[in-house]
């Protein structure tokens, strides 16, 4: 089925963003492995995968809808130096993929493309999900403090 130029770009764009966040999930999370923090380690890893996921659902509607998918951009990694670092890195590159997704929505909406948007729509769900998990790990940091908050990362 064909689909319209304007929304495999988007798609395309989403794509990188997916394929971006992914890279950066993995190195925070092998890092977190590396200071022996297990524990954030396996919760960053799976959000990786969730990530991953995403990369192929647009991969999937790309192909379906006749594009040609651009596996081969990334944006520019955000990578903390610590953990309270990799955590606002992680929250900025949710919020802005919560961004990308609703506008995304719109461009699919304006086109009358509703099962685009209804992927894109699922997609979303998950980025909110994220984003409230980040925020809530921020929230345990700031009252429990760094060290308290990365002694329970430990297993």
């Amino acid at each position: 089925m064909k689909g319209d130029p304007k929304i495999i770009d988007t798609l395309n764009d989403l794509l990188t963003r997916e394929l971006t966040v992914v890279s950066q999930y993995m190195v925070h999370s092998e890092m977190c492995d590396n200071w022996g923090f297990d524990k954030l380690h396996e919760t960053i890893q799976k959000r990786a995968v969730t990530e991953m996921k995403h990369a192929e659902s647009l991969i999937g509607r790309i192909i379906f809808l006749e594009g040609i998918p651009i596996v081969s951009e990334l944006e520019k990694l955000h990578i903390g130096a610590d953990v309270t670092k990799m955590f606002a890195n992680d929250h900025e590159a949710e919020l802005d993929a919560v961004k990308r997704y609703n506008e995304g929505i719109q461009v699919c909406g304006d086109a009358k493309d509703f099962a685009t948007r209804e992927i894109l729509e699922h997609i979303l769900n998950d980025e909110d999900n994220h984003v409230n998990s980040i925020e809530e790990a921020q929230d345990q940091i700031t009252q429990m403090g760094i060290q308290v908050f990365l002694s329970t990362q430990v297993k």
